[in-house]
Formats: structure tokens, C-alpha cells, sequence
């Protein structure tokens, strides 16, 4: 079989690798629909992620991936050959005091695909035929497509950030940095009841799709400096935060608009950030990180598959996997792109 290989930063190839069967518990998924996700693209341009996280062999990139099973191991029950599946890429280990807590999201062997956090890296999902635990495989039904039931991923990271936050019925919500995962931040928070969303980037490309999936207002930063201020009066508009971009900038820049005591959801990842303490303090803002998903993912399956939510305009472009360069090229560029996604049927 075929698969997406990433060798060094900019050296994405096509390569053979061996194709295995199944042992006890697995499945064999053939791969229809894979979505590029930000860490894909940093392991593309960068080689790695940050300083800490460095390519130190070849790994076969992707996560976001949803297909067709085609072969089982014996004692197999939960799926079968034909099942149609969003497969979830966390394979924690079960056995830790996390896992044992109901933690898994903080396992202390985490597995998930495509990563280069441990050594020998873990081997992603962007190949023509993937080996899978069966409980990491969701059956989807032939009414949602491939591409579809792949977003199931990057909304159980939104579904989980949403969780993060706390009950959102009624509530004022501003969610900054609109790629993906901000725009599934906003369809997350819609779907918990939030009464009022408003999101923002540094650009119009996302404007359009964002309003598609419910947002009641976007707002270009850089070229609406003052759009702000309205929402900045008796001490600020919004309850809860959530961040997508990355940016401290942007971070601190909506301190003005969240009322006291309201919610910060940190979902970007961004490195080092100074903060205003002393609004942080005056204010009794509650800042909380979120990172990944658990059991969100299944929930995410159940909510495409029911039709609950709309990821279809976020899906910009899908290209053959043996044009993947061409795709993260075109991922890359937010000025063209939302999601783009690689076809290996």
C-alpha cells in the first residue's frame, strides 16, 4: 500500500510500505477521506512542532481519517467487514492512574496517530489501508460522506472545548481565530445553546463560511479595529472566550470585551504568552486550557450522523493523496482554504 510520508521539513513523499492483516481486537480500515490538520502542516513546513517535538525518523502524517473496514481479527464484535467508520486516533493505554480516573485525554502512554512526541514516532493514517484497534473505529451511516465522518476528529477537540467551559445555554460566547477549528468551536458552542456567537480573524476569507454555520457575526480585526467597542461597554459583553487562535495578541486584546468573572477556553496552541495579570486579577476572568478528546469523539460521530450539525462548508478542496504536497500547499493558504482534505479511493 501507499501512504503520505513525511521524511523532513518540505519532504513529503508517496511511499510504499508493507500492507499487515489484523491482530487480536484490531481491524483493517481501507482509508477513503483524511483531513490536513495545523500539526500536519507544522511537520510539513517546520519538521516538527515547537522545539520540544522534532521528526527524528520518517512518519506517515495524518489523524483525521474515516473509511471502509475490511478485515477483522478474530473476537471482533463491535464492527464488521463493509462497516463504514470514522476512526479515532487516540489509543491511551487504559492502564494508568489517568486512564484508570476517567482521564484518558492525560494517559502517560498516550498513542496517537501521526506524532512525533515519543520515539520511535507513532505512524500516522494518511495510507491506503490502516490497522486500528475495533474500539477505535465509530460506524457511520451511508447518508454522511467519507469527508464528513473525517471532520468527526477536529469537532471532538470542539466538542471537548465546549465541555471545557462550562454550561453554555443563553450565553454570549466570542470565539477568535476562525480556521477549522474556530469555525467548529462555533457550531460546538450553537449546539450547547449559546445565544449570541462572534467570531473574529485578520481577514475576510472566513467571513462567509462562518455565518453558513451560525455565527451571528464576524469581525475582521484588522480591518474593523473599532468593532470592539461597542461589545467593551459597562466592562464587556461576552461570558465565555475561546481562543483558537494561538495569538496572544488576540488573546489579550479580547480581555476588553469579556465581563467579569467570564470564561477563557484557550484552544490554540501558541507557545509562550505574556498576560495582564492585573485585568486577569480585577476582572476574575477563569482561564482554562483544553487539549484533545475522549469519549467527544463518539458524541461527534452521533451528532454528524444524525445530521445535528453541518461541517460540509468547512470542507474547502479534496485532492488525491498522491497530490498531497499540492494539497498542503493549498492548506496552507487561509486565503483559499478552510479544510482541505486527501481522497485515497
Amino acid at each position: 500500500m501507499r501512504a503520505v510520508v513525511i521524511h523532513a521539513a518540505r519532504d513529503l513523499r508517496i511511499d510504499e510500505l508493507p500492507l499487515v492483516n489484523p491482530g487480536k481486537g484490531q481491524v483493517r480500515v481501507r482509508i477513503e477521506a483524511g483531513g490536513i490538520c495545523g500539526s500536519d502542516l507544522h511537520y510539513y513546513h517546520h519538521g516538527g512542532i515547537g522545539t520540544a517535538i522534532r521528526l527524528k525518523e520518517p512518519m506517515v502524517l495524518g489523524h483525521e481519517v474515516a473509511g471502509i473496514v475490511e478485515a477483522v481479527a478474530g473476537g471482533v464484535q463491535t464492527v464488521k467487514p463493509g462497516d463504514r467508520v470514522a476512526v479515532s486516533p487516540s489509543r491511551p493505554c487504559g492502564l494508568c492512574r489517568f486512564c484508570q480516573a476517567g482521564q484518558q485525554i492525560h494517559c502517560l502512554d498516550m498513542r496517537f496517530y501521526g506524532s512525533a512526541m515519543r520515539f520511535p514516532h507513532v505512524q500516522g493514517a494518511f495510507r491506503e489501508a490502516l490497522i486500528a484497534d475495533a474500539g477505535q473505529c465509530h460506524v457511520v451511516p451511508a447518508s454522511l460522506s467519507a469527508g464528513e465522518a473525517a471532520m468527526a476528529e477536529p469537532l471532538a477537540v470542539c466538542l471537548h472545548a465546549a465541555r471545557r467551559a462550562g454550561p453554555l445555554l443563553g450565553k454570549r460566547v466570542l470565539v477568535t481565530g476562525s480556521g477549522p477549528i474556530g469555525a467548529l468551536c462555533a457550531i460546538a458552542v450553537r449546539r450547547a445553546g449559546a445565544a449570541d456567537v462572534v467570531a473574529t480573524d485578520v481577514s475576510d476569507a472566513p467571513g462567509a463560511i462562518l455565518k453558513l454555520v451560525g455565527v451571528d457575526r464576524y469581525i475582521n480585526v484588522a480591518r474593523e479595529q473599532d468593532a470592539f467597542a461597542d461589545y467593551a461597554r459597562d466592562k464587556g459583553s461576552f461570558d465565555v472566550l475561546f481562543e483558537a487562535s494561538g495569538n496572544d495578541k488576540a488573546l489579550t486584546a479580547a480581555f476588553e470585551v469579556l465581563r467579569p468573572q467570564g470564561i477563557i477556553v484557550q484552544v490554540g496552541l501558541g507557545g509562550t504568552a505574556t498576560l495582564p495579570i492585573n485585568t486577569i486579577v480585577a476582572k476574575e476572568f477563569e482561564l482554562r486550557g483544553t487539549f484533545r478528546f475522549h469519549e467527544e469523539f463518539g458524541l461527534g460521530v452521533e451528532l454528524l450522523s444524525k445530521g445535528l450539525v453541518d461541517v460540509k462548508p468547512l470542507i474547502s478542496a479534496t485532492l488525491p493523496f498522491h497530490q498531497a504536497r499540492e494539497a498542503f500547499e493549498l492548506a496552507s493558504d487561509r486565503s483559499r482554504s478552510m479544510k482541505v482534505q486527501l481522497a485515497f479511493s
